[in-house]
């Protein structure tokens, strides 16, 4: 007796319904990092320059997160392709533990080495004293982002992207409103500058997670049951790490030459490090498209090739790739020609505003580049072709980003502009080889799960 009747979960998805909440929740995301940089450059721009230092390290650990987040969604959404919803939630309980308890390690990592690890940024006295306190409440909370990272896949592999876009959009006017009150002591309460807004982002990331969580246990079509956020899966968890090791390879990679060029920027002064801070605040909204694009596509790749239709994933990654690439050139032409004004909204400095204005016309160039690398990259890990991005990835990164960035940044004086030059290469290098590995097909050989084709193998894989 044959399952031939199901309806493939992937048939009952369109590209258009699963990205735009992904595109409207990475857009919210990014806002809670750069809330803080924009209400704090009303009080300094030395403030502004230590929390946006701060705030790489956060966001490194938050990539490191990724690596089960990434894992599980790609796991999770072949199996529901295959049919197998109950092992699915399964490996989305081992996934959640996981993730929780990695958070915790590094929650107390950063309390224990906050100040040690911004002394080796190059900042001034007076910035390491700023980064390193709001680094330590920030990350002593870490954690929270751990869960909300894995429970947020989880349901974005069922398909759940407009529930996660509500919760991140809940957790940002909250996290304005914090602000507001606890930096500049509005409505009675304390006025606590950079202590203010990193408690405002810890209380509006945990009352996020409550509400995730609570959701997760009434969307998922088969629910996770308590014993098995403690049962260890061997087979589960080699699958997670299949995907989700490759991937953090790739990101420990990508953040830790980011570090080192940002470390390059020191060298060049104050004024390139606040004119950098305030223009990745910017640029990092040029990659939102191109992110939801990419991660929408994934959860929809992935459900094809645990189906077995190798054909219509490779189709589907082909037609994103030429739909984000078109948008977001036209996202960053139309960005340009306001760069000034977008610069000038974090600072009145003629400086910086001129060489940001420079950087912006330069991402007219690199966004494109970096289109590439973010859809097609998600979706060889959605085919399970996870470890050929990483390689590819170190050796370009450490082979042309960092010494290119040094060698026009610093050696030859040209400044942050050169460091920028340096990081379009890098993207447009890695862009092209990862289209050439797609159009090889060489993925199709790497599905982690089988497609369930008979009622007897449904019930087999169920016990």
């Amino acid at each position: 007796m044959t399952t031939t009747n199901r309806i493939p979960s992937w048939k009952k998805l369109s590209l258009f319904a699963v990205t735009w909440p992904i595109f409207v929740d990475s857009v919210l995301r990014m806002l809670l990092g750069t809330v803080d940089v924009f209400m704090l450059s009303r009080i300094s721009d030395t403030a502004t320059g230590a929390v946006g230092v701060a705030n790489e390290i956060i966001f490194f650990c938050i990539l490191m997160f990724g690596f089960v987040g990434i894992g599980t969604s790609v796991v999770v959404s072949q199996y529901i392709g295959a049919g197998r919803e109950q092992e699915a939630s399964r490996i989305s309980a081992l996934a959640i533990t996981m993730n929780l308890t990695f958070g915790i390690v590094v929650s107390i990592v950063l309390v224990g080495f906050g100040e040690p690890l911004m002394r080796l940024m190059n900042l001034s006295p007076e910035q390491i004293g700023i980064a390193s306190r709001y680094l330590k409440i920030i990350g002593g909370f870490i954690w929270i982002e751990a869960l909300s990272y894995a429970i947020s896949s989880i349901l974005r592999s069922h398909g759940h992207t407009k529930s996660v876009m509500f919760v991140t959009l809940g957790v940002n006017v909250i996290h304005m409103a914090g602000n507001y009150m606890l930096i500049f002591g509005s409505f009675g309460f304390p006025e606590w500058g950079v202590t203010g807004a990193a408690i405002s982002t810890v209380v509006s990331r945990l009352l996020g997670v409550v509400v995730l969580m609570v959701i997760l246990y009434r969307r998922i079509p088969s629910p996770i049951r308590s014993k098995d956020y403690v049962t260890w899966n061997g087979s589960y968890l080699k699958q997670i790490l299949s995907v989700g090791l490759p991937a953090a390879g790739e990101h420990l990679s990508w953040q830790s030459q980011y570090l080192m060029v940002v470390s390059f920027v020191n060298m060049i002064g104050v004024t390139a490090l606040n004119t950098h801070v305030y223009v990745m605040n910017v640029t990092n909204y040029y990659m939102a498209l191109a992110l939801a694009i990419g991660a929408g596509t994934e959860i929809i790749v992935g459900q094809m090739v645990g189906a077995g239709d190798m054909n219509a994933a490779y189709r589907r990654l082909m037609t994103s790739v030429k739909i984000s690439f078109v948008l977001t050139l036209a996202f960053v032409g139309v960005a340009s020609v306001f760069r000034h004004e977008l610069i000038g909204m974090f600072t009145k400095d003629a400086n910086i505003i001129a060489v940001g204005a420079s950087i912006f016309l330069l991402s007219v160039v690199l966004e494109p580049g970096r289109t590439f690398n973010i859809v097609i990259i998600n979706s060889l890990r959605a085919a399970g072709d996870a470890r050929f991005p990483v390689l590819m990835g170190v050796l370009s990164m450490w082979g042309v980003s960092v010494p290119l960035a040094y060698a026009l940044g610093v050696h030859y004086g040209i400044g942050l502009i050169g460091v920028w030059i340096a990081f379009a290469v890098d993207e447009w290098l890695r862009g092209i080889i990862m289209l050439l590995r797609w159009r090889s097909r060489a993925w199709e050989k790497k599905a982690l799960v089988k497609p369930v084709t008979s009622l007897e193998s449904v019930m087999e894989a169920r016990v």
